[in-house]
């Protein structure tokens, strides 16, 4: 395990009680006259991966870079533990960062690097092996940073954000590269950081593997808060009925004329939200009008992005 820090962010956490880990307040960004970040307010809870999702260029990575301090703000607040990343004792001990763009020298070993970067922060050399081994790279310890693949150099920036054994894990894109093992074992390990009371912000386009990873999401666009709720609430939320009837055109007006969302599909079936089943089959018996089907249909979280953000599939991929 690392030395012990000055600062301790677990004493920092109980100090402030049930405050977040990391808070966002009103923070912009401004480019000229592009505005990166809108006024933007979030938190992210210990205990929990949250996905932090918006389509290209929504301000993502613009917003994970001024909660660590490497971009600044136009204007608003971004804490960690309580404190702005510049303000923290001891940043790795604090927050561990995977960002998109990694550099290593690709003439120093793995092992080397991750040593490299325990000496500069404070941490006991042993703690190289350790975090090589949680990333399953113990057998490529020896081999030069140029010589690994994506994912494994994935997997070495991942292991130098756990170096401090932080309480904050922020990750943008870390699934690049991995392969579907890599992947699986990512998630398992996230969730298990998150199970032992940390807290974990992570931007992925991936958005079948954040349905499976994240306990919540934060959505934003054109660098705006869309929605913040846990998934299964904006999942359940977005459900549909299906209605299959011989007369969907009938139904599909009277469904409509009740103040119904309704909208049918290529094979003609409609679906409708915003109605129990019970309501539209009341409808349909006052109408006159038969049903084949009617069912529930729970709305994946890549639906959800969708109606949130109002792009495209082929935009947002």
């Amino acid at each position: 395990m690392p030395a012990r820090r000055t600062q301790d962010p677990r004493a920092t956490e109980r100090t402030l009680g049930e405050a977040a880990a990391i808070s966002v307040r009103g923070l912009s960004k401004r480019f000229g006259k592009v505005a990166a970040v809108d006024d933007l307010s979030f938190e992210v809870r210990p205990g929990a991966v949250t996905g932090f999702l918006g389509p290209n260029g929504a301000g993502k990575s613009t917003t994970l870079r001024m909660v660590l301090g490497l971009v600044t703000p136009s204007a608003g607040s971004a804490t960690v533990l309580g404190h702005r990343y510049v303000d923290l004792e001891a940043p790795a001990h604090a927050v561990g960062a995977v960002l998109e763009t990694q550099s290593f020298n690709p003439l120093r070993t793995g092992r080397n690097h991750l040593r490299t970067l325990a000496s500069a922060a404070g941490i006991p050399m042993r703690r190289a092996d350790e975090v090589l081994e949680q990333v399953g790279l113990t057998g490529a310890a020896r081999k030069t940073a140029g010589k690994y693949s994506l994912g494994m150099r994935q997997r070495l920036a991942l292991g130098a954000a756990l170096l401090g054994d932080p309480e904050v894990l922020i990750l943008d894109e870390p699934a690049n590269g991995l392969d579907p093992q890599g992947i699986r074992w990512l998630r398992d390990l996230l969730r298990g950081f998150a199970a032992e009371g940390h807290a974990v912000l992570v931007s992925s386009h991936v958005l079948t593997e954040m349905a499976q990873l994240a306990d919540e999401a934060i959505v934003i666009n054109k660098g705006r808060l869309v929605r913040q709720a846990p998934v299964a609430e904006l999942t359940h939320a977005s459900r549909e009925l299906r209605v299959v009837s011989p007369e969907n055109v009938r139904l599909e007006a009277a469904l409509r004329g009740r103040g119904l969302t309704v909208r049918a599909d290529g094979d003609g079936d409609l679906h409708v939200t915003g109605a129990e089943a019970a309501v539209v089959g009341t409808i349909a018996f006052e109408a006159g009008l038969p049903l084949f089907g009617l069912s529930e249909e729970q709305a994946s979280l890549e639906d959800v992005f969708f109606q949130l953000t109002g792009e495209e599939e082929e935009e947002a991929s």
